[in-house]
């Protein structure tokens, strides 16, 4: 005499439902409504909490750094040091002594930019 293998519990018939452990059974066998959070109210644009703005600044590059950092004097005369931007570095953009770029600051860390466009 063999046995059927044990293949475990049924997935439908009569033994589906709250007293097995299953989701309770909707009349017409509909599946349960899938939930849709509310949505979002608009943010106010004049918020007082604005991001801040980037300082967009030319300068030439003085001094090639370890690590894809530069040395960079800007027009003013200040040198700040600047890492180069992802897009930059994802198209394998070479800068040397001597080039221009543009530079972003933000305004709370005046001694650090990133560099995002080499001008020539």
């Amino acid at each position: 005499m063999s046995r059927p293998p044990n293949r475990g519990p049924s997935r439908s018939g009569p033994n589906r439902g709250p007293s097995r452990g299953g989701p309770p059974r909707r009349p017409g066998g509909a599946p349960p409504p899938r939930f849709v959070p509310p949505p979002r109210p608009p943010e106010p644009v004049d918020a007082g909490k604005q991001k801040e703005e980037a300082i967009e600044l030319e300068g030439t590059i003085a001094a090639v750094l370890a690590g894809t950092m530069f040395r960079v004097k800007l027009r003013n005369g200040h040198e700040v040091l600047a890492h180069i931007s992802g897009k930059m570095r994802k198209k394998f953009i070479r800068l040397v002594i001597g080039d221009a770029v543009k530079i972003e600051m933000s305004p709370y860390d005046m001694d650090k930019a990133r560099i995002v466009y080499r001008i020539g």
